[in-house]
């Protein structure tokens, strides 16, 4: 039987080097961003047919991945594809000189660290994907409801965000309606709840509560390291920020505050 960790990494391996080739060529590392989504894709489908099982589980397991996988990187490759390098790599370049060395370091601290996280995240996949145990049963069900929710919450999140800087009316104004009224963040909750209904469906096979760190990882990203906080950085000297700030829930969905 294939190892099929070690064959998954190594296929990452593979497609991050090929992006990594793709944003040098572009002179544009922000593409990386593009390749998050794809890169769980990849991981679906590979294993799924790499380990022959291809059960109900795998097969419901891989369709919410790559529907997701897909819409993400689309969403991102519209905005970014021809915009100018995001300010957080043009600062690693200007860190890093002009010599050749540079590559290397671009390569390991974004693309290769993007791979590894990809891959802890990705575990759930990979142990349902790998596992025998046929027929959908209540986890099954539960993971797929809370899947949903979360899906809800980043399509129409980035929908309504989307639509509303559209709109010339709204330049110079902060995004607070829609589901942005409930939650400063509709976007990442609803990955993180996707990511918790993956794990979900995981339970119901052997050892699938071994990879609870999958959704502990995203979620603690999402809230303390890559998404929120740059975000609220961003938009802190915003004049309506401030009162946002005070009525509106950080991250869980709640009513607003008077």
């Amino acid at each position: 039987m294939v190892n099929v960790y070690v064959d998954t990494l190594l296929v990452l391996l593979g497609f991050f080097f090929i992006v990594f080739l793709i944003g040098q060529a572009r002179n544009n590392n922000g593409l990386v961003d593009i390749a998050w989504g794809l890169g769980f894709v990849v991981v679906a489908v590979f294993t799924y047919f790499v380990t022959g099982e291809q059960t109900e589980r795998a097969t419901l397991i891989s369709i919410l991945v790559t529907l997701w996988g897909l819409r993400l990187a689309y969403y991102l490759f519209r905005r970014n594809w021809n915009k100018a390098e995001d300010y957080r790599y043009v600062n690693m370049r200007k860190r890093w000189g002009t010599n050749n060395w540079k590559y290397l370091k671009m390569f390991l601290n974004v693309y290769l660290l993007q791979l590894v996280l990809l891959f802890i995240i990705a575990q759930p996949i990979i142990t349902v994907n790998k596992s025998a145990d046929s027929g959908l049963g209540v986890l099954d069900y539960i993971g797929l409801v809370i899947w949903l929710i979360g899906y809800f919450f980043e399509v129409v999140g980035d929908h309504q965000l989307k639509t509303f800087i559209q709109n010339p009316e709204n330049k110079g104004r902060l995004m607070k309606y829609g589901l942005w009224k409930y939650t400063r963040h509709p976007n990442y909750f609803g990955e993180a709840t996707m990511w918790w209904g993956i794990f979900i469906i995981s339970l119901s096979v052997p050892n699938g509560w071994t990879g609870i760190y999958s959704p502990l990882v995203i979620t603690l990203l999402l809230l303390f390291v890559s998404g929120v906080p740059l975000l609220e950085k961003k938009y802190k000297k915003h004049l309506e920020w401030s009162t946002y700030e005070r009525q509106t829930s950080k991250f869980i969905p709640l009513p607003q505050k008077k």
